[in-house]
């Protein structure tokens, strides 16, 4: 399993990141510990959660994921043998998330919406920690923004649409006093853009903060936005964050299981149709059928394929894998150590160009 250090830091992370938002949605805790096991059995020691999940994101549900990884810590008795990231929730205006306030305390307190100033990020924090079963976290990430940025998809800027918000100095000095008072170990950005990397590590100097280590961002052969520009604002050279990539698969249709309006019997868009949209438009499904008519030549599963590809790229930390089943799990952990020639790079890219980041919204 390859390993390197996570940005800036000395924390070492492996290629591959076991995800677990679907952990308390479409898997049970009987199955989350079989994944848990069978990753920590073959070096994968890198767990990344949230205070939000699972997903899709409801009242009856958050704060579940958490819960299934806390009494597997406490089952196994491994805490010193992983390394765990969750994040805080931010604000997201028109969208109602007091739910996940009231859930980060036992019994669940006042239902206010999510902020990002410091008595919430420490009352997110200590939810967390109390449903982890544990004393601090590795890698504590902001989910994502605190001011307006287009997400999930969106790409235009729209500037009536700003908002005031928390600054950046304010959320970096909570995330120094986290670390100060052995909390947390690094922190991390998530959904970030190149101005918002620039902002947060510029303030973490103005202040004697140590920097955030990780953006954790969508990225996949359909959605390439990273390499535009973030890439060399995260770069070694510039403020040297390590990219943890999500939504590699596009929520499973890169895997090739939905071509030729094919329904699985289980899978998140037949599942959850409304949920991430992004990942299953029409342009995103054409694309996929190229990457696996390619991926077939090339003797391997679509997923595989796309995986392997991903931990090709030189920015890449770590790749966040989610599997529904242990055998889905078993395929993208392999995948992500397969290595590809410079021809299957090639093709991949000439691919890209007839398909250029088709999970865009606008």
């Amino acid at each position: 399993m390859r390993r390197q250090k996570l940005g800036s830091s000395d924390l070492e992370v492996p290629i591959v990141c076991l995800g677990s938002m679907t952990w308390g949605e479409q898997n049970t805790e009987e199955e989350a510990f079989e994944q848990l096991d069978y990753a920590l059995a073959n070096g994968v020691n890198f767990i990344d959660t949230a205070e939000l999940y699972p997903v899709p994101p409801r009242p009856e549900t958050v704060g579940r994921t958490e819960t299934y990884i806390g009494n597997w810590l406490k089952a196994r008795e491994c805490r010193d043998k992983v390394i765990i990231a969750t994040k805080v929730a931010a604000p997201l205006p028109g969208v109602d998330r007091s739910w996940v306030v009231a859930n980060r305390t036992d019994p669940p307190g006042p239902a206010t919406q999510p902020e990002l100033d410091e008595a919430s990020i420490r009352s997110a924090l200590e939810g967390s920690l109390r449903r982890l079963q544990t004393d601090y976290i590795d890698l504590y990430q902001i989910h994502w923004p605190a001011r307006y940025v287009p997400l999930w998809g969106k790409r235009q800027y729209r500037v009536e649409q700003e908002r005031p918000c928390v600054s950046f100095e304010d959320q970096v000095r909570v995330m120094g006093a986290l670390i100060s008072e052995g909390k947390i170990r690094h922190w991390g950005l998530s959904n970030e853009t190149s101005y918002g990397v620039s902002q947060m590590c510029q303030a973490a100097r103005r202040l004697g903060v140590p920097p955030p280590i990780s953006i954790q961002n969508d990225f996949a052969p359909v959605y390439r936005h990273f390499e535009e520009e973030l890439a060399e604002t995260c770069a070694p050279s510039a403020y040297n964050l390590g990219l943890l990539a999500y939504g590699v698969l596009a929520g499973g249709t890169l895997s090739g299981k939905y071509l030729d309006g094919s329904e699985p019997h289980k899978g998140r868009h037949k599942d959850f149709p409304s949920f991430q949209p992004r990942y299953h438009q029409s342009a995103t499904r054409a694309a996929a059928a190229e990457y696996t008519a390619l991926a077939k030549r090339l003797g391997l599963s679509p997923a595989t394929l796309v995986q392997a590809w991903a931990a090709s790229r030189w920015y890449m930390a770590s790749i966040i894998i989610g599997a529904t089943s242990l055998e889905q799990l078993k395929e993208n952990i392999a995948a992500c150590q397969v290595v590809l020639d410079g021809s299957a790079l090639a093709e991949m890219d000439a691919i890209h160009l007839r398909h250029r980041n088709t999970n865009d919204l606008d």
